[in-house]
């Protein structure tokens, strides 16, 4: 059984950074819903160090009607 880990409307992209590697290393899913406090364009997270989020099962929805 897998894990989902719902972010909803996260602001500060460390934060979300520690919980998708988090995410990554017990193979959990992670769902992020929008709006975010941050950009997800690539030059964004490299700059952020966030440049594995291509290893994370991701989902991103654009309201939490989506979500459900």
């Amino acid at each position: 059984m897998k894990i989902n880990v719902v972010l909803v409307e996260p602001e500060i992209p460390q934060n979300t950074g520690n919980i998708a590697i988090t995410c990554s290393c017990t193979n959990s899913k992670l769902h992020l819903i929008k709006p975010l406090g941050f950009s997800l364009e690539e030059k964004y997270l490299k700059r952020a160090g966030l440049d594995y989020w291509d290893k994370i099962d991701l989902e991103i929805y654009e309201n939490l009607d989506g979500f459900f």
